[in-house]
């Protein structure tokens, strides 16, 4: 199995092969920057320490999507700004330079205000419109917020680093809006609990997931219980870190297996769509456990 699954990853096309050889490279760069972080920390706070790998490998992998395959997000941009193909480069050069910053932990003031920045022009500009075209449509609902949650992450990892002034009003925005994203995610994970899990796209669950009922139902009310005590403000590390957690569990054990399912078929479509649903959940992870980095250990700071 692992012989057939190198053989079928060198073999990937060029655009998948990008995405997952940058995710890779930035997780090794991610991991080495953390290691006295991940050899010093107890208990959850191991977790906590995987917030920069979490956030960084996806800019990284969606970088390099913007970059090597460029005919997959040049139709996003909108059709009334000029140099459409620009702007599609330009932005997977901001996704790789700001991922290599928050993995490498170099100038992260920066790159976590752009990337914030950057997301929320996203959503005003890509999130807002579809939004307003169609109000009843919970996927256009989840996309939104699943921008405005990664545009928190950006300013959540910037926040411990700027003045006072800043960091009073980065954290405690940064934390209601990724719980509510958790609060209407649970919903949406409890009445469809077998769509695949925490993120709550279009996909179901593949028929080789085992549990699915579980998985799904176990996700709902890890975001739903983790929602209210972020949004607020009672034990926020904690609620952060375990939601952060289950996360990375479930991009391990659900969107692994989907992952590698997806690269194993001669199908570029396919191979982009496993590697997005992936990334796309460990971006989660990564905004949420930024929450828990941002927010202090004491009990008192954390309410």
């Amino acid at each position: 199995m692992p012989t057939a699954l190198a053989i079928g990853f060198f073999q990937l096309s060029r655009v998948p092969l990008a995405m997952c050889v940058a995710g890779i490279v930035v997780s090794v760069i991610a991991l080495w920057a953390a290691r006295t972080d991940i050899a010093r920390s107890r208990g959850l706070d191991k977790i906590v320490a995987l917030a920069n790998l979490a956030f960084a490998a996806p800019m990284a992998a969606f970088g390099a999507l913007h970059i090597w395959g460029v005919e997959f997000v040049r139709d996003i941009v909108p059709s009334y700004m000029p140099f459409r193909l620009f702007w599609a480069y330009f932005v997977g050069v901001a996704l790789i330079a700001a991922s290599l910053s928050i993995a490498a932990r170099v100038l992260v003031r920066w790159s976590g205000l752009l990337l914030g920045l950057m997301m929320l022009l996203f959503v005003i500009v890509l999130d807002v419109p579809g939004v307003i075209a169609t109000p009843g449509d919970r996927f256009i609902w989840t996309l939104s917020l699943r921008e405005l949650a990664f545009a928190s992450g950006g300013l959540l990892f910037a926040a411990p680093l700027l003045s006072a002034r800043y960091k009073s009003i980065f954290i405690p925005t940064g934390r209601i809006v990724i719980a509510i994203t958790s609060l209407f995610w649970g919903v949406q994970q409890v009445l469809h609990p077998y769509a695949r899990p925490v993120v709550p796209l279009e996909g179901m669950m593949p028929a080789f997931i085992p549990a699915q009922l579980l998985i799904g139902y176990l996700s709902g009310a890890f975001l739903l219980v983790a929602g209210a005590f972020m949004l607020f403000g009672k034990r926020t590390r904690l609620a952060a870190t375990c939601l952060g957690g289950w996360t990375l569990l479930m991009v391990i054990v659900v969107y692994g297996p989907i992952l590698i399912s997806a690269l194993s078929v001669s199908d570029v479509n396919v191979n982009v769509e496993g590697i997005n649903y992936f990334f796309d959940t460990l971006y989660f992870a990564g905004a949420v456990l930024a929450l828990a980095q941002a927010t202090p250990a004491n009990l008192k700071a954390s309410r």
